[in-house]
């Protein structure tokens, strides 16, 4: 049974048609995605559906006592109240029941101090009736989530970066509200929930946990406006998509529907070629025929007209043309030699060394907070390192995108924020005026000479992209670039990176972007003794996650020594005997220093059979003759066994140090 749904909806903007007899249903517990195109009117849906926008004819509906709730991009909260108080003022009918039942205890309380003092029937009925009311209102808190649920409140803001839930949300910033306004949603538990691009400004560690809490925790139905491809893929059972005011219904996630999706347009194209086909037979007729002069003739005239006004099979599909002209650089691009970055004393980068050329693209992940863009105003030359040196190579020439696209002026049209004076732009060795450099990013004409502070987010973005990628570069570095960009923008901007010859770096949280685009991936983390750590692992995220995995495995086993020594007889040696002859014999002096060093070198040795993994996916092995094969997956061997000994070696080290 449907538990959201609209008939016949329709929604003007001007002249322009957003929603043209939309209809939809959504079941319980289903998950929904929503695609389209930037502008195309996926909010102006979805707040028409949680009741905050009208449309301009037809209806929706909403099963019977059933709780919506929505998250905006922009959410408008209380700022005088805590992030806490914020997420629990979500579970309305609870924070009613728990204020109740104070009450009420406050109540007992007096009445009881009142009843030792001069005790009376009435004081004993009073106290009566107050405890029966409280023990009623104690099971209505155990109904509506138990006594529990504040204790989750702080855990989901914990999880999704709050830390402080006793801060002020006028202190915040709008990433910061938006997580805050996240969590009093997945709190409240809703029948539906409508979520508008709920992965921005999250990063990619909070995004898993939120994928795994709407795949595994989260009971009601939900409907996903969203960029994050993985995310669409992962947990979303059927996706909508809004072209050209019409809703279109496909079964599963990303990957489903880009078939499907083919699928009809190819069907489309079809139709509307066999369209063509018969209009131009019927027009060669037309040309070689005189004047109608019967009603057979007149007819088929007329249906040839018919045939011209009516209707198209739809217009064709909008696509960014973007493009990197790239200058020539030297071997070397950007050189690290053992960097340190810190704000406020707070150590964020230690000793990185790195050396990139040309044709190599970095994703850069991290948590909220890290240091990531502090390392990349560093790399700028906008901050001072804390040590170690940063060295550009001698032609290297930087295009710049930073995260809050603050070099754009919102007093300034689209075409005067491109072109700066400018009445072209050189682009693949021709020059190309300004108003067509503009259509590449989907600006119209009408377009360009808007405001910049009438622009949606994705529009924004695209201009930003504009301006950066207008002049010759060889080092792109791009900040957040895929925030508030659909989908075809994203794979536009991905299809342009791929094809630029020179060095790329990518602060993102677009897993998707990440495996499509990235050759290494540099990751902020934390040691194991609590201290900044950045690694660097070269293939994509997939490739990463790799990684990471292994080392928590290799954690895990060295932990789980340390628990539980190897108390087994040595070889030679049998029974109680034996066992004793081990536990006599400690470590040399030269053992204790091994030992203290083991763990590096296995982490070092992981790191690089991992390195030469990722090998077996870059053209460059299969370029190789049988022999180099051969040769290289021998060594990967050699290496995988290197690290198997090193971690036997440690585990009899470690066993031994623990009996001694």
């Amino acid at each position: 049974m449907p538990v959201l749904g609209a008939k016949d909806l329709v929604k003007h903007y001007g002249e322009r048609v957003v929603l043209d007899r939309v209809a939809l249903a959504i079941e319980a517990g289903e998950r929904v995605g929503l695609v389209g195109m930037n502008g195309s009117g996926k909010s102006t849906l979805a707040k028409i559906l949680a009741g905050l926008d009208e449309a301009d004819r037809g209806q929706v509906t909403c099963a019977r006592q059933a709780r919506l709730a929505y998250l905006d991009q922009v959410p408008r909260l209380d700022g005088d109240r805590t992030a806490l108080e914020l997420v629990l003022s979500g579970l309305d009918a609870w924070s009613r029941a728990v204020a109740r039942y104070d009450q009420l205890s406050a109540e007992i309380a007096s009445t009881a101090g009142a009843g030792e003092s001069a005790a009376g029937d009435s004081d004993n009925d009073r106290l009566t009736a107050l405890l029966a009311a409280q023990s009623e209102v104690g099971a209505e808190v155990e109904r509506l989530g138990g006594w529990d649920l504040r204790h989750q409140a702080e855990a989901m803001l914990g999880h999704l970066g709050i830390a402080e839930s006793d801060r002020r949300v006028d202190t915040m910033s709008g990433g910061e509200k938006r997580r805050v306004a996240l969590a009093r949603l997945l709190v409240a538990q809703p029948q539906v929930a409508i979520l508008d691009e709920p992965t921005n400004h999250l990063d990619i560690d909070t995004i898993e946990w939120l994928e795994r809490y709407l795949a595994n925790r989260f009971t009601g139905a939900l409907l996903l406006i969203t960029h994050d491809r993985y995310l669409l893929d992962r947990i979303v059972t059927r996706t909508l998509e809004i072209e050209d005011g019409a809703l279109y219904s496909y079964q599963g996630g990303w990957e489903q529907y880009l078939v499907q999706r083919a699928e009809r347009q190819a069907h489309a194209e079809r139709v509307a070629a066999n369209r063509r086909n018969l209009l131009r037979r019927e027009l060669e007729w037309l040309r070689r025929s005189p004047k109608a002069r019967t009603g057979k003739q007149k007819a088929r005239i007329d249906r040839a007209v018919a045939l011209i006004d009516g209707p198209r099979s739809g217009r064709e599909e909008q696509k960014a043309a973007i493009k990197v002209d790239a200058v020539r650089s030297g071997r070397s691009v950007l050189d690290l030699d053992d960097l340190a970055v810190a704000i406020e004393g707070r150590a964020l980068v230690e000793r990185l060394t790195l050396s990139l050329g040309k044709g190599e693209r970095v994703g850069i992940v991290g948590k909220n907070g890290s240091g990531k863009t502090t390392l990349l105003r560093v790399l700028m030359g906008e901050l001072e390192p804390a040590g170690g040196v940063v060295a550009l190579g001698k032609n290297t020439r930087i295009a710049y995108l930073d995260q809050q696209r603050s070099d754009l002026d919102d007093t300034h049209t689209v075409f005067d924020s491109v072109a700066e004076g400018r009445s072209h732009v050189r682009l693949g060795g021709n020059d190309l005026s300004i108003h067509a450099y503009l259509e590449r990013f989907l600006f119209r004409s009408s377009d360009q000479q808007k405001k910049v502070s009438s622009l949606s987010g994705g529009e924004r973005a695209r201009v930003a992209l504009a301006r950066t990628l207008r002049d010759q570069t060889n080092l792109v570095i791009l900040d957040e670039p895929t925030n508030d960009l659909d989908v075809a923008t994203l794979a536009a901007v991905e299809q342009a990176l791929l094809d630029f010859p020179g060095t790329v770096l990518v602060v993102t949280h677009d897993r998707w972007f990440l495996d499509r685009v990235a050759t290494s991936i540099l990751a902020f983390e934390v040691s194991d003794d609590g201290r900044p750590e950045v690694v660097h692992v070269h293939g994509n995220y997939q490739r990463y996650l790799d990684y990471r995995g292994n080392r928590e495995q290799t954690r895990q086993r060295a932990e789980s020594a340390r628990r539980k020594p190897d108390t087994q007889p040595a070889r030679g040696q049998s029974g109680a005997g034996g066992a004793a002859a081990v536990k006599k014999r400690g470590l040399t002096y030269g053992e204790r220093l091994e030992l203290d060093g083991l763990l590096d070198r296995i982490e070092a040795a992981e790191a690089e059979a991992t390195e030469l993994e990722a090998e077996l996916d870059t053209p460059g092995f299969y370029q190789l003759d049988h022999v180099g094969q051969k040769q290289f997956l021998d060594k990967l061997a050699d290496k995988k066994r290197a690290a198997e000994a090193l971690i036997e070696r440690w585990t009899d080290l470690e066993s031994r140090n623990q009996e001694s």
